[in-house]
């Protein structure tokens, strides 16, 4: 759910299964945004997918934070609230990013605990979300997959799987996508996202950014289909958050990840 198609959506009441909004984007007390999260979620399941928690971070999570997130969930009652593996800010400086965790065990515990506690402020279990990356840390002590199986074993949290960054990371790091889904427990996976990502050089290497804001390429489709195999039918979302396209490319889009088999 994007501001600008807001009133169409209402309007037009497209044939598609469900929205996702992002959680920051309708915190406000009242207004017209929230008002028409209100009105979709009359109509069609609604997941909230924060962007600013930075979980992973050191400094303690923001309680007001969680207070808005915990306020929106019981006003839109959605079917999944979700969040990112990542960090985003220290000692009170914010990136504005979802920077990728150190897989070390040290960071492990230290997200767990983080995980627990945001699962508890909220009453019910969320879903963990994989981000893109374009450097590796030194000393890693998991692959990044066996990080996420060990998050969701360790906290009891499930997982929202992002194709396309599994496909962006596998090109950037060299490591093959489909023994990545090997490594996650099947169960735990409750929902898929699918989103365009750019190529592009840097010092003369090709880097893939995920940008989303295009359309998703062939080869995260031909990914996106092995996930299903994998997983199942879970709940697929077409991400779109720069240069948004019109409803029915998005709704276009939706149809074609329903038909993948």
């Amino acid at each position: 759910m994007r501001a600008p198609h807001h009133r169409e959506v209402l309007e037009r009441l497209p044939d598609v299964g469900w929205f996702e909004a992002h959680s920051e984007n309708y915190f406000a007390d009242g207004g017209g945004s929230i008002a028409a999260l209100e009105r979709v979620r009359e109509r069609w399941p609604v997941a909230l997918h924060g962007v600013g928690l930075a979980l992973g971070s050191a400094d303690p999570l923001d309680r007001e934070h969680l207070r808005r997130l915990a306020r929106l969930a019981r006003r839109i009652e959605p079917w999944a609230v979700s969040e990112h593996v990542c960090w985003g800010h220290a000692g009170g400086r914010h990136t504005n990013d979802l920077l990728p965790m150190p897989r070390t065990r040290e960071s492990l515990r230290h997200l767990v605990a983080r995980v627990s506690e945001l699962q508890d402020a909220l009453g019910r279990q969320v879903l963990l979300e994989n981000v893109s990356s374009y450097l590796e840390f030194t000393g890693a002590q998991y692959t990044e997959a066996g990080y996420l199986a060990a998050l969701a074993a360790e906290s009891g949290c499930a997982l929202l799987l992002d194709v396309n960054n599994v496909y962006v990371n596998a090109r950037n790091h060299g490591f093959d996508a489909e023994s990545y889904f090997d490594e996650l427990p099947p169960a735990a996976v409750r929902e898929f996202h699918l989103a365009g990502h750019e190529v592009t050089q840097v010092g003369g290497t090709e880097i893939r950014i995920d940008t989303h804001d295009r359309l998703v390429c062939d080869e995260v489709w031909a990914l996106y289909a092995s996930a299903k195999r994998r997983f199942g039918p879970v709940p697929t979302l077409i991400e779109w958050d720069a240069a948004l396209p019109s409803l029915d490319t998005l709704v276009a889009e939706a149809k074609r990840a329903d038909a993948i088999g």
